[in-house]
């Protein structure tokens, strides 16, 4: 859970981009903040109908409620995943606290949150089984009917989400999988959380298209503990249209792809029921390790997997290829990473080409309502909450501009670790929507700025990268660079990759085909 604390008033917002990305994105997070005394004064906001607005739950503490409120906003937001804020009062903020004080008045916040999720109430109540509310589509199904459909898969995919990783069921899953000869895919916040060779990649948008093609052959489809929105179905061609979707939910969350069985339950009560369904005593004829199973006729994904994805690292326009620069800081950053994404047009590549070790070194921001600038503010957090590990921030020239007040904090907070901008001195994704369409680009392209120097200026070490030769600058550093943290130690690097705008994120690319 993240705490996080402003003054009123401005302070309050300047969070509101942050607050709305937790909501959408699902982050629990409880916001202490002040808010206008009782009698309010004329630069006073109406910081409640803010929050209003954004369907964010809140409890405005008393001398007597307080300690109440201060434990409901943490549960709320633990149960929720999502944020909570916690209102005090301009003028009683040095007031003592009355012990025995009243429980909150605000009784309208389960119901906020629930129907923010567009789910009802009954729903938190986590039944095993689909309870027949009309947001889910098979009132009748059972965990037999989800085994029965493995048993006959001849070719099942099992997708796990941020559900299988904190609810720590992915041994389980892996048994499920191995059981039925199942492929394994991840959403990009569960990375690796299943540990098998035959863990083909990152549903959705962040696949590669060896991958995309190996997830359409699937007949069967199980979905845990990932919410299927929009971007992880690819915009319902990640699959096949004859696939069979299982979905299984552990939090209500709107789904973008129909679903031929969809549950909603803890995944810790279901999985251990279906792993026995369809242990190995109960397989059909045709089981796992038979030659017409789907792994055998794969014979391993490594076959399938292209050496290399980029094979030139400079466009025609001279300027570097993004991903080939990714793919580079993937081979010389230290194993144990942590890396964080800003939002922008480069952050279809990051996932795709600089991988992560697990699920919790993985952070994306700016993605639920397509914002960016909050990069180099969430690295403050990620160095806080992985202090071992080397970590590093991709981001975007526009993003980083916009959020370069936080550049001094966020080099200060490594110890080791890299700031990467992915430079193309323009909004990529804009320019390329803008110029699909006819219009004029000339607002779109910016500056080329200088990010080496301003590192430089904060004590970092500055790179400028133009050219694969300058390519050899990042090898040596990293080279020198210890394996392990040393005591005292501080190493951060800014690099500024100067890529070319030619080059087009997936993502976008779909976006326009659709147009």
């Amino acid at each position: 859970m993240a705490i996080a604390t402003t003054t009123c008033g401005a302070g309050f917002t300047n969070a509101l981009t942050t607050l709305a990305e937790a909501k959408a994105a699902r982050i629990p997070l409880v916001l202490v903040t002040g808010t206008h005394p009782a009698a309010a004064r004329p630069f006073d906001l109406n910081q409640s109908g803010m929050l209003d607005a954004l369907g964010v739950c809140y409890l405005t503490a008393s001398p007597s409620s307080a300690l109440s409120d201060a434990h409901i906003a943490a549960e709320l937001a633990a149960f929720l995943r999502e944020p909570v804020v916690v209102q005090i009062p301009f003028d009683i903020q040095d007031s003592p606290l009355i012990d025995g004080g009243d429980t909150p008045k605000n009784i309208h916040l389960m119901e906020t949150a629930t129907s923010a999720h567009g789910a009802s109430s009954a729903q938190h109540q986590r039944p095993l089984h689909n309870d027949g509310d009309t947001a889910l589509d098979t009132p009748s199904a059972t965990v037999e009917d989800v085994a029965r459909l493995l048993l006959g898969a001849r070719r099942p995919l099992i997708v796990a989400g941020r559900g299988v990783h904190l609810s720590g069921t992915a041994d389980i899953v892996r048994s499920i999988g191995d059981s039925v000869g199942a492929l394994f895919m991840h959403s990009a916040m569960a990375r690796h959380v299943v540990d098998s060779p035959w863990e083909l990649g990152t549903v959705g948008g962040f696949a590669h298209s060896w991958q995309h093609e190996l997830a359409r052959q699937a007949d069967v489809v199980l979905v845990l503990g990932a919410s299927l929105n929009a971007f992880q179905c690819r915009g319902g061609n990640m699959f096949g249209h004859d696939a069979t979707i299982v979905h299984i939910l552990d939090e209500p969350h709107p789904a973008s792809l129909p679903a031929s069985i969809r549950m909603f339950s803890d995944l810790e009560d279901i999985l251990p029921v279906l792993r026995d369904l369809v242990a190995p005593d109960r397989l059909p004829a045709r089981d796992s390790r038979d030659s017409s199973s789907w792994r055998a006729q794969l014979g391993s994904l490594d076959a399938h997997r292209p050496e290399r994805i980029v094979e030139s690292a400079t466009c025609a326009d001279g300027r570097l290829d993004p991903r080939a620069c990714l793919q580079l800081l993937d081979q010389l950053l230290p194993q144990r990473r942590s890396v964080c994404t800003d939002g922008g047009h480069f952050l279809g590549w990051v996932p795709k080409f600089l991988d992560v070790p697990g699920p919790a070194n993985q952070v994306i921001v700016g993605t639920a309502i397509q914002s960016i600038g909050m990069g180099l503010g969430s690295l403050v957090g990620v160095a806080a909450a992985r202090p071992e590990d080397y970590c590093v921030l991709v981001a975007g020239d526009g993003g980083g501009m916009m959020g370069l007040a936080d550049l001094g904090s966020a080099i200060a907070s490594l110890n080791r670790g890299a700031i990467v901008f992915m430079n193309d001195a323009a909004y990529g994704a804009e320019l390329h929507q803008y110029s699909q369409a006819g219009l004029d680009t000339s607002s779109m392209v910016i500056e080329d700025c200088d990010f080496a120097a301003l590192g430089e200026a904060f004590s970092a070490t500055g790179f400028t990268i133009r050219t694969e030769e300058d390519f050899a600058l990042l090898r040596d550093y990293f080279a020198a660079l210890s394996a392990e943290p040393q005591p005292g130690e501080r190493a951060v690097a800014v690099i500024d990759f100067k890529i070319s705008r030619s080059v087009v994120a997936d993502f976008v690319k779909e976006v326009l085909a659709k147009k």
